[in-house]
């Protein structure tokens, strides 16, 4: 394997965990912030630790795929991030990270007409196989279920997806433009629709506690400057369909995550649809792997 695949596979795994992990410190950050603004200061300051990076790198900022890159921060900063952060609010954090990423599915399925990896029968049977699993965390059946939350967590993981194919197809048109430039540019122009329904909508002030401020850092940091990079690059390098498969550890460490932090089972029904959108994740994954061995 080439070293750059090798570095993309170890960095993709290492991110999933550290993604998963920091699910219930992010729906802990919300009793201190609301969601919007909380979205705004982990993504501008994540940008802005970037373009210091860059200063001190003395790498390249400017860049003419500007119209490029505000649509991928549109979808993979605003979209991905505001819609995971509000149904957190509304859900539970193992609920919201299982469904946010069923993005591997909606790679899957937008990969086969946009980046042109074709989907076989048995892939199909796996996508289908996760929509099952919606179906039974929607529960339509149970008026006191919260329809709102699995939307919300459902457009942040398609958010992600349609990110992951913009990125995908930026690198084939701009393979020469610098990782950490796009990464940033991204980052900041997917933090001003945030930042402008902060200032429209919410009323919440911020209590800015030593607890909030070191989930903010961490955020900025880690799982924003650093996990973000990490991301591109195994874009970058490895199929779309295949590093989406490989975040699939995420929920499943969100999920450990939420039961010891937060204390939250799921019930019956919900834990038959978390199975199987893993079940199905896992397939899709499976097959995959499979058919590059072809």
């Amino acid at each position: 394997m080439p070293k750059k695949k090798f570095i993309a596979i170890g960095g993709l795994l290492l991110l999933s965990v550290v993604w998963g992990l920091n699910i219930p410190f992010m729906k802990a950050a919300l009793e201190f912030s609301s969601p919007a603004k909380f979205a705004f200061l982990r993504n501008f300051f994540g940008a802005v630790v970037l373009f210091v990076i860059l200063l001190l790198l003395r790498k390249p900022i400017a860049t003419k795929a500007t119209a490029k890159l505000f649509t991928l921060g549109l979808f993979q900063t605003a979209g991905f991030t505001g819609f995971l952060i509000w149904a957190l609010v509304e859900g539970g954090a193992s609920k919201t990270a299982i469904l946010t990423f069923t993005m591997p599915m909606w790679v899957a399925i937008m990969a086969w007409p946009l980046l042109q990896e074709k989907l076989t029968t048995s892939q199909w049977i796996a996508v289908l196989i996760c929509f099952l699993g919606i179906v039974f965390i929607f529960d339509p059946l149970n008026t006191n279920n919260n329809f709102r939350s699995t939307c919300l967590a459902l457009a942040s993981g398609l958010s992600w997806a349609i990110g992951a194919i913009l990125s995908k197809r930026m690198h084939h048109q701009h393979p020469n433009m610098d990782l950490i430039t796009m990464t940033a540019w991204q980052m900041l122009w997917g933090s001003i629709p945030l930042l402008l329904v902060a200032i429209i909508f919410s009323s919440q002030p911020t209590v800015w506690t030593a607890y909030f401020l070191g989930i903010v850092l961490f955020n900025v940091i880690f799982v924003n400057a650093i996990a973000y990079l990490l991301w591109f690059y195994a874009l970058k390098y490895l199929e779309a369909t295949f590093v989406s498969m490989l975040a699939l550890l995420t929920p499943i460490s969100a999920a450990i995550s939420a039961w010891l932090l937060l204390g939250e089972i799921p019930n019956r029904i919900e834990t038959i649809g978390f199975s199987l959108i893993l079940f199905g994740l896992f397939l899709l994954l499976l097959y995959k792997g499979r058919e590059k061995l072809t």
